[in-house]
């Protein structure tokens, strides 16, 4: 099934990941999306390679490593070692691009090209046959709590027109604002791993991480089957 839903592991409670890492287990999430920032790519800084080691011991969930930072070839080697499923970079950070996922698959994991809202989606066009996935950022990457781009939506009409004859069809991620509103907008789309976040998991709405993610399975198979 090519549909997942990933969960922003740094919009949970930093002071209980254990404790956090069980109930998304138990919810039964297909990916961990870990944000790594440097604070020069992104004013924010996050997830450093001792804090993603001690996560991939705890939990069987695997890992998808998001490089908002400069310099994605530093960083692919400082956090290859942990063996994440996917690594991510920034085509708006990259000297090379090709270099940096042939980087990536070398270390045996899969590659993602990533790309900010204001990027024209034509940037990475030439790469989308050679990665497993594309994250779209719905919102600036670097904060949590910002307002949904709709702009995006166009590009992604535009990016699944480019792939649609491709014989290998990257995954489309979606991150930034992602909740029982959006969902529909980008299902139609065709995006297909979600990551949750502030607005529709990790808050004070009511309902137990079960529910919330539950509403938003069942909210995408509506949307497919439609």
């Amino acid at each position: 099934m090519r549909n997942k839903v990933a969960v922003s592991i740094m919009c949970a409670d930093q002071l209980n990941l254990a404790e956090e890492l069980r109930r998304l287990e138990a919810s039964r999430v297909d990916l961990l999306h870990c944000d790594v920032m440097d604070g020069k790519f992104v004013k924010n800084l996050a997830m450093g390679p001792y804090i993603l080691e001690a996560i991939k011991r705890e939990t069987n969930i695997p890992l998808d490593i998001h490089l908002a930072t400069e310099d994605p070839a530093y960083y692919i080697d400082m956090f290859a070692p942990i063996k994440p499923k996917y690594i991510s970079f920034h085509v708006e950070a990259s000297v090379d691009v090709q270099s940096n996922i042939d980087k990536i698959k070398q270390y045996g994991i899969e590659p993602v090209i990533a790309i900010s809202p204001e990027t024209p989606i034509e940037d990475i066009f030439p790469y989308v046959s050679n990665v497993s996935m594309v994250l779209l950022m719905t919102v600036n990457p670097g904060f949590s709590g910002q307002a949904f781009n709709y702009d995006v939506l166009k590009k992604l009409s535009d990016l699944q027109k480019k792939i649609e004859p491709l014989d290998h069809k990257p995954l489309i991620q979606v991150d930034g604002n992602i909740n029982d509103k959006t969902v529909p907008l980008l299902v139609e789309r065709q995006a297909n791993v979600f990551v949750l976040g502030t607005s529709q998991l990790f808050n004070d709405k009511p309902g137990s991480y079960d529910d919330k993610i539950a509403d938003i399975r069942t909210l995408i198979s509506k949307e497919v089957s439609m």
